[in-house]
Protein backbone atom coordinates (compact mmCIF):
# COMPACT_ATOMS: atom_id res chain seq x y z
CA UNK A 1 0.00 0.00 0.00
CA UNK A 2 1.62 3.51 -1.23
CA UNK A 3 2.18 5.92 2.29
CA UNK A 4 0.40 9.52 1.02
CA UNK A 5 2.19 11.50 4.13
CA UNK A 6 3.98 14.73 3.34
CA UNK A 7 7.19 13.18 5.54
CA UNK A 8 6.91 9.73 4.29
CA UNK A 9 10.67 9.41 3.46
CA UNK A 10 12.37 8.46 6.68
CA UNK A 11 16.08 10.13 7.28
CA UNK A 12 19.09 8.34 6.12
CA UNK A 13 20.19 6.98 3.01
CA UNK A 14 22.30 9.05 0.44
CA UNK A 15 22.85 12.15 -0.27
CA UNK A 16 24.18 13.47 -3.72
CA UNK A 17 24.25 15.79 -7.07
CA UNK A 18 21.50 15.89 -9.33
CA UNK A 19 23.46 13.59 -11.85
CA UNK A 20 22.28 15.72 -15.21
CA UNK A 21 23.05 19.13 -16.32
CA UNK A 22 19.85 21.29 -17.72
CA UNK A 23 16.66 21.04 -16.11
CA UNK A 24 14.77 17.83 -15.80
CA UNK A 25 10.63 17.29 -14.91
CA UNK A 26 10.80 14.94 -11.77
CA UNK A 27 8.30 12.56 -13.52
CA UNK A 28 8.03 9.85 -10.38
CA UNK A 29 9.17 10.69 -7.05
CA UNK A 30 8.95 8.84 -3.29
CA UNK A 31 7.97 12.71 -2.29
CA UNK A 32 4.64 11.58 -3.90
CA UNK A 33 4.55 8.28 -2.72
CA UNK A 34 6.19 5.29 -0.98
CA UNK A 35 6.69 3.04 -3.14
CA UNK A 36 7.13 5.27 -5.75
CA UNK A 37 7.04 2.87 -8.54
CA UNK A 38 4.58 1.20 -6.74
CA UNK A 39 6.27 -1.75 -5.75
CA UNK A 40 9.47 -2.57 -3.72
CA UNK A 41 10.77 -5.23 -6.27
CA UNK A 42 14.37 -4.44 -7.18
CA UNK A 43 15.39 -1.92 -4.46
CA UNK A 44 12.82 0.62 -6.32
CA UNK A 45 10.63 1.76 -3.19
CA UNK A 46 12.46 5.23 -2.99
CA UNK A 47 13.75 5.74 -6.89
CA UNK A 48 12.64 8.76 -8.78
CA UNK A 49 12.19 9.15 -12.86
CA UNK A 50 13.86 12.13 -14.86
CA UNK A 51 12.53 13.20 -18.36
CA UNK A 52 13.80 16.24 -20.40
CA UNK A 53 10.74 18.31 -21.35
CA UNK A 54 9.89 21.55 -23.54
CA UNK A 55 8.44 24.72 -22.38
CA UNK A 56 5.16 23.01 -23.30
CA UNK A 57 5.79 20.05 -20.81
CA UNK A 58 6.39 17.43 -24.06
CA UNK A 59 9.58 15.25 -24.10
CA UNK A 60 9.12 15.07 -28.24
CA UNK A 61 7.87 17.33 -30.34
CA UNK A 62 4.60 17.68 -30.97
CA UNK A 63 2.66 14.46 -31.52
CA UNK A 64 1.31 12.73 -34.81
CA UNK A 65 -0.88 10.15 -36.40
CA UNK A 66 2.30 8.14 -35.07
CA UNK A 67 2.49 9.05 -31.82
CA UNK A 68 -0.95 7.80 -31.68
CA UNK A 69 -0.94 4.25 -33.65
CA UNK A 70 2.73 3.23 -33.90
CA UNK A 71 5.74 3.21 -31.83
CA UNK A 72 8.76 6.51 -32.80
CA UNK A 73 12.21 6.26 -33.06
CA UNK A 74 14.13 7.22 -29.18
CA UNK A 75 16.32 9.89 -30.79
CA UNK A 76 12.69 11.80 -31.18
CA UNK A 77 12.93 12.43 -27.68
CA UNK A 78 14.72 15.53 -25.70
CA UNK A 79 16.45 12.85 -23.04
CA UNK A 80 17.82 10.88 -25.56
CA UNK A 81 21.64 10.79 -25.62
CA UNK A 82 21.82 13.51 -22.65
CA UNK A 83 24.99 13.10 -20.71
CA UNK A 84 24.53 11.37 -16.69
CA UNK A 85 27.34 11.65 -14.34
CA UNK A 86 27.74 9.96 -11.36
CA UNK A 87 25.69 11.63 -8.51
CA UNK A 88 28.35 10.68 -5.45
CA UNK A 89 31.92 9.16 -5.31
CA UNK A 90 32.30 5.99 -5.17
CA UNK A 91 33.53 2.84 -6.58
CA UNK A 92 31.78 1.31 -9.59
CA UNK A 93 30.58 -2.43 -8.74
CA UNK A 94 28.21 -3.24 -11.47
CA UNK A 95 28.00 -2.37 -15.64
CA UNK A 96 26.15 -3.73 -18.09
CA UNK A 97 26.14 -2.36 -21.91
CA UNK A 98 24.94 -3.96 -25.10
CA UNK A 99 21.32 -3.91 -24.24
CA UNK A 100 18.90 -2.36 -27.32
CA UNK A 101 17.18 1.02 -27.01
CA UNK A 102 13.65 0.15 -27.47
CA UNK A 103 11.46 2.33 -29.95
CA UNK A 104 8.95 4.69 -27.50
CA UNK A 105 5.39 5.42 -26.94
CA UNK A 106 3.37 8.07 -25.80
CA UNK A 107 -0.30 6.61 -26.41
CA UNK A 108 -2.50 4.57 -24.97
CA UNK A 109 -2.89 2.45 -27.56
CA UNK A 110 1.19 1.63 -27.58
CA UNK A 111 1.47 1.54 -23.94
CA UNK A 112 -1.39 -0.53 -22.79
CA UNK A 113 0.49 -4.36 -25.10
CA UNK A 114 3.61 -2.75 -23.79
CA UNK A 115 2.45 -3.23 -20.09
CA UNK A 116 0.59 -6.45 -20.64
CA UNK A 117 4.26 -7.43 -21.55
CA UNK A 118 5.63 -6.55 -18.59
CA UNK A 119 5.41 -10.20 -16.94
CA UNK A 120 7.49 -11.99 -19.60
CA UNK A 121 10.26 -9.09 -19.32
CA UNK A 122 10.61 -9.69 -15.29
CA UNK A 123 10.99 -13.69 -16.31
CA UNK A 124 13.98 -12.55 -18.90
CA UNK A 125 15.63 -11.11 -15.59
CA UNK A 126 17.42 -8.45 -14.69
CA UNK A 127 18.80 -7.23 -18.05
CA UNK A 128 15.69 -7.16 -19.19
CA UNK A 129 14.31 -4.49 -16.75
CA UNK A 130 17.08 -2.33 -15.49
CA UNK A 131 18.72 -2.61 -19.48
CA UNK A 132 22.02 -0.55 -19.82
CA UNK A 133 23.11 -0.02 -16.80
CA UNK A 134 25.77 1.19 -13.51
CA UNK A 135 25.66 0.71 -9.69
CA UNK A 136 28.04 2.35 -7.93
CA UNK A 137 28.99 1.58 -4.20
CA UNK A 138 28.75 5.19 -2.28
CA UNK A 139 32.31 6.25 -0.40
CA UNK A 140 32.50 5.07 2.85
CA UNK A 141 29.05 3.48 3.15
CA UNK A 142 27.34 0.72 2.81
CA UNK A 143 24.59 1.86 0.15
CA UNK A 144 24.62 2.12 -3.52
CA UNK A 145 23.60 4.17 -6.57
CA UNK A 146 21.93 2.73 -10.02
CA UNK A 147 21.51 4.66 -12.73
CA UNK A 148 19.55 2.30 -15.13
CA UNK A 149 18.38 2.38 -18.89
CA UNK A 150 21.29 4.11 -20.25
CA UNK A 151 21.55 4.30 -23.94
CA UNK A 152 23.83 1.23 -25.61
CA UNK A 153 27.77 2.16 -26.17
CA UNK A 154 27.31 5.11 -24.27
CA UNK A 155 28.66 3.63 -20.73
CA UNK A 156 31.93 5.12 -19.49
CA UNK A 157 32.54 2.88 -16.70
CA UNK A 158 33.70 -0.57 -15.69
CA UNK A 159 33.80 -2.32 -12.36
CA UNK A 160 36.36 -1.29 -9.92
CA UNK A 161 36.38 2.15 -11.26
CA UNK A 162 36.41 4.76 -8.49
CA UNK A 163 34.84 7.73 -9.65
CA UNK A 164 33.81 10.85 -8.34
CA UNK A 165 30.58 13.08 -8.11
CA UNK A 166 30.17 14.84 -11.49
CA UNK A 167 32.10 11.83 -13.65
CA UNK A 168 30.54 11.23 -16.43
CA UNK A 169 29.56 7.39 -16.57
CA UNK A 170 27.18 7.19 -19.75
CA UNK A 171 24.20 8.88 -21.45
CA UNK A 172 20.56 8.39 -21.39
CA UNK A 173 18.63 5.64 -23.26
CA UNK A 174 15.50 3.81 -23.46
CA UNK A 175 17.09 0.15 -22.87
CA UNK A 176 15.25 -2.42 -20.54
CA UNK A 177 11.90 -1.90 -18.91
CA UNK A 178 11.08 1.53 -20.28
CA UNK A 179 8.93 3.07 -22.71
CA UNK A 180 10.34 6.39 -23.48
CA UNK A 181 13.97 7.85 -22.60
CA UNK A 182 14.02 8.75 -19.07
CA UNK A 183 16.78 8.32 -15.71
CA UNK A 184 16.12 5.97 -13.40
CA UNK A 185 17.84 6.52 -10.58
CA UNK A 186 18.10 4.73 -6.77
CA UNK A 187 19.49 4.43 -3.97
CA UNK A 188 19.73 0.77 -2.36
CA UNK A 189 21.10 -1.75 0.25
CA UNK A 190 22.72 -4.07 -1.81
CA UNK A 191 24.70 -4.13 -5.44
CA UNK A 192 22.21 -7.21 -6.28
CA UNK A 193 18.71 -5.89 -6.96
CA UNK A 194 16.99 -8.98 -6.55
CA UNK A 195 18.22 -8.61 -2.61
CA UNK A 196 18.49 -5.07 -2.06
CA UNK A 197 15.68 -2.68 -0.24
CA UNK A 198 15.68 0.57 -1.62
CA UNK A 199 16.69 3.32 0.94
CA UNK A 200 16.04 7.02 0.26
CA UNK A 201 18.27 9.21 -2.01
CA UNK A 202 18.12 13.03 -1.65
CA UNK A 203 20.27 16.03 -3.80
CA UNK A 204 22.40 18.14 -1.84
CA UNK A 205 21.29 21.85 -3.68
CA UNK A 206 19.04 22.54 -6.64
CA UNK A 207 16.37 24.34 -7.65
CA UNK A 208 13.25 23.42 -7.90
CA UNK A 209 9.46 24.79 -9.33
CA UNK A 210 6.73 23.62 -10.41
CA UNK A 211 5.35 25.23 -13.58
CA UNK A 212 2.02 23.71 -13.89
CA UNK A 213 0.89 25.53 -10.56
CA UNK A 214 3.03 28.92 -11.52
CA UNK A 215 5.27 28.81 -8.89
CA UNK A 216 8.88 30.63 -8.31
CA UNK A 217 11.78 28.96 -8.43
CA UNK A 218 13.09 27.75 -4.90
CA UNK A 219 16.12 26.53 -3.38
CA UNK A 220 15.89 22.85 -2.05
CA UNK A 221 19.06 21.49 0.43
CA UNK A 222 19.56 17.86 0.82
CA UNK A 223 15.92 17.47 -0.53
CA UNK A 224 13.98 14.62 -2.66
CA UNK A 225 12.41 16.56 -5.77
CA UNK A 226 8.94 16.84 -5.78
CA UNK A 227 6.57 14.63 -8.37
CA UNK A 228 5.98 17.09 -11.69
CA UNK A 229 8.66 19.90 -10.49
CA UNK A 230 11.71 20.70 -12.35
CA UNK A 231 14.67 20.45 -11.09
CA UNK A 232 18.25 22.14 -11.62
CA UNK A 233 21.72 22.04 -10.75
CA UNK A 234 22.79 25.73 -8.89
CA UNK A 235 25.30 26.18 -11.84
CA UNK A 236 22.72 25.95 -14.73
CA UNK A 237 20.15 27.78 -12.86
CA UNK A 238 18.54 31.09 -14.66
CA UNK A 239 20.19 34.02 -12.52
Amino acid sequence: MSRKTPDLIPEGGVIGRLPFEGWWLSELSPARRVPSHGTDLFGTTYALDFLVVDDDGRTAPARSLRTVFATEPPELFYAFGRPLYSPIAGTVVSVHDGEPDHEARRSILTLIPYGLSQPRRIRRGLTAILGNHVIIQVAESPYYVGLVHLQRGSVQASAGDRVSAGDQIGRCGNSGNSTQPHLHIQAMDSPDPYAAKGVPLRFDEFQQHRPRQGAPWTLREQACPEQGSVVVRLDDAIE
